[in-house]
């Protein structure tokens, strides 16, 4: 596997009982690595750390919420005292919420912003600590296009989604200045449209995504399974001990135009 080896690290993936989370989780299991799991919904993990470990890898399943500090803090040292160490960490829980500016409630808007950016902060600093003394660690955040580019008037609004994943990207950059020098790399991933129990409702919306694909991304269509693959093990292995404070886009093209 070269540089690609995870072989003896330890991975941990928030929001990992569906979608991209099982997806990080499985392509990390592939590489060597032994994975902690985390997500609300305990029966689902289960379901995932069987498909982890019938990789050949180890693999711890934990309940947290990411919307409360005391669950995050509880759920790192569980996983340290677990594994002894965290080398990876992939910060992907995250929701939606495509409503109009002037009808999004206080309550939507504190979700999103919640969930999509103060979790990330509050998981990369509990785990960060873990990192910072072993002097090593990957931290991978899961942005968006929405990072770099809103949406047209002509398809759904999301305000407070380009908000907290534009929030991301600065707190990649943040972060990755702060721990530089101390081993620890912070990168992002800025996914476009990949089916998962959170888009899979707008991807089927009756042609509406395919002529917003059609219209905005150079590939005309949404990201298959795996294809974020190769982006997340970069940023995980070695093959990127000089790459800090960026965010990758995997996006059919849609940022170029």
């Amino acid at each position: 596997m070269g540089l690609f080896d995870l072989t003896g690290k330890v991975a941990l993936v928030t929001g990992a009982s569906s979608g991209l989370g099982v997806q990080f989780a499985k392509a990390l299991a592939r590489q060597g690595a032994d994975v902690a799991i985390c997500a609300r919904r305990v029966e689902k993990l289960e379901t995932v750390k069987a498909e982890v470990e019938a990789l050949g890898v180890k693999c711890f399943a934990i309940k947290c919420d990411v919307s409360n500090v005391e669950d995050i803090k509880t759920m790192v040292a569980a996983v340290e005292e677990y594994y002894g160490k965290i080398d990876i960490l992939v910060n992907n829980a995250g929701v939606g919420d495509a409503a109009p500016a002037e009808l999004m409630s206080d309550e939507a808007w504190r979700k999103v912003i919640g969930v999509n950016l103060d979790s990330v902060f509050y998981v990369a600093r509990e785990v960060g600590k873990v990192m910072l003394k072993n002097g090593y660690g990957k931290i991978i955040n899961i942005g968006s296009l929405h990072s770099e580019v809103t949406m047209s008037n002509n398809c759904w609004p999301v305000a407070a989604y380009c908000a907290s994943k534009g929030g991301v990207k600065m707190l990649t950059k943040a972060l990755a200045v702060e721990w530089a020098k101390k081993g620890i790399t912070v990168n992002a991933i800025g996914p476009a449209y990949f089916g998962s129990e959170m888009t899979q409702g707008v991807i089927n919306e009756s042609g509406a995504f395919n002529a917003v694909a059609g219209a905005y991304c150079p590939m005309g269509r949404e990201g298959k399974e795996g294809e974020l693959d190769g982006a997340l093990i970069y940023f995980a292995s070695d093959a990127s001990s000089y790459t800090t404070g960026q965010i990758l886009l995997v996006d059919g093209g849609w940022t170029a135009i």
